[in-house]
């Protein structure tokens, strides 16, 4: 990871003056990283069905929106300007993308979304609108003018099949360049076209809703609910209205719910399943030959082992969660297993203990991990 590559700020001042609070453009700040994936490599996945991908047109102010996967026809065939493909997910499909992240790894990986990255013709754009998380615009190839505005006028254009704002009042304007890195905090309206073909990614940070949280851990409750007893009425009266909800079920019922009870253990579970629940389209590539435990063992041994790129790892004290799954392994394995989480790699030599490595290597047979540290590091 780079230090003070946020204009000169340091990773704990930038939290502290931007971080869901102001914009910040960054000039010259990831130089190196910012060709990382290519035009070809975006046409590449675009073609796959376990990798979402898009293309925005627009053409007299009306927006369309085309969903992949794509033959390579379909964008040969597009005009020379006014057009975005945009491909969802990078970062877990591709290891040069997955490697970029690490420049961003002051902010929790729980916090992290993915990256999306995208091509535009000349002129290309999406149009004004807003997100509600946090984003970091790389600018890769190519050049592109984003135009910013801290409005609170958030009104769409009905109908749209994008959210495209009715009235977009720009207060800053920059044209960014290779390298350059633009920040921005959620619900901060925004609008970049293409200055000539560009690469541009997007490296969002997830930020779910209450609703969807709520949703969520009660659907999450419902597989760990034990709650005794059973709904009985020994003191039944004669009903006047058949159809009518008896007060007395009702009170009984709520005492029954009542006994809903969940922990901060509970909630930190469910929280590390959640976040580390793999995107519906993601396959992870199992090894077409695995090596037996010993050979796994000697050659992580002397080569290393990282996380495959689509690969979500948390922790919380000794419960480690690996893409949905929750673990709880004894302390020894949990700090490796911890250590590994933080770097997505571990270097040879390796120090693991049997439970350790009878972990590693069910998650290697499931394609969670490879075999071998990242040498580009």
């Amino acid at each position: 990871m780079r230090k003070n590559f946020l204009g000169g700020l340091s990773n704990a001042e930038f939290l502290r003056r931007h971080w869901q609070k102001k914009p910040l453009l960054a000039r010259d700040a990831l130089r190196g990283s910012s060709d990382i994936v290519t035009r070809d490599d975006l046409v590449d996945l675009a073609q796959r069905d376990d990798v979402e991908s898009r293309i925005v047109t627009s053409s007299g102010g009306r927006w369309h929106v085309r969903h992949g996967p794509f033959r390579r026809r379909d964008i040969a065939r597009l005009p020379r300007e006014g057009w975005t493909l945009l491909v969802q997910g990078v970062d877990q499909v591709l290891w040069q993308a997955a490697r970029l992240l690490r420049e961003f790894a002051f902010i929790p990986y729980a916090r992290l979304d993915d990256i999306m990255v995208s091509y535009a013709a000349p002129g290309g754009g999406v149009g004004p609108h807003f997100d509600s998380y946090d984003v970091f615009l790389l600018q890769g190839a190519g050049k592109r003018r984003w135009r910013v505005s801290r409005q609170r006028d958030l009104d769409l254009v009905p109908g749209a099949p994008l959210k495209i704002l009715q009235r977009f009042r720009p207060e800053d304007e920059w044209l960014v360049e290779p390298g350059d890195l633009l920040y921005l905090p959620p619900r901060c309206a925004h609008e970049g076209v293409a200055l000539g073909a560009c690469i541009t990614y997007s490296i969002g940070f997830r930020a779910p809703s209450a609703q969807e949280l709520g949703a969520r851990f009660l659907e999450f409750l419902q597989d760990q609910l034990e709650i005794d007893g059973m709904y009985s009425d020994p003191d039944l009266q004669v009903a006047a209205r058949p159809a009518r909800i008896p007060p007395e079920m009702a009170r009984r019922s709520a005492a029954m719910l009542d006994k809903l009870r969940w922990t901060k253990s509970d909630v930190v579970r469910f929280l590390g399943c959640y976040l580390t629940e793999p995107k519906a389209q993601v396959v992870f590539a199992r090894p077409k030959r695995a090596a037996t435990p010993a050979e796994f063992e000697r050659r992580a041994g002397a080569d290393g082992i990282r996380l495959a790129p689509a690969t979500r790892m948390l922790f919380q004290g000794r419960r480690i969660f690996v893409n949905g799954e929750s673990f709880e392994p004894a302390e020894t394995a949990a700090r490796s297993c911890a250590k590994l989480a933080d770097a997505r790699e571990l270097r040879a030599p390796l120090d693991l203990d049997g439970e350790a490595r009878a972990l590693l290597y069910d998650w290697y047979r499931a394609g969670y991990i490879a075999l071998g540290a990242d040498r580009q590091r």
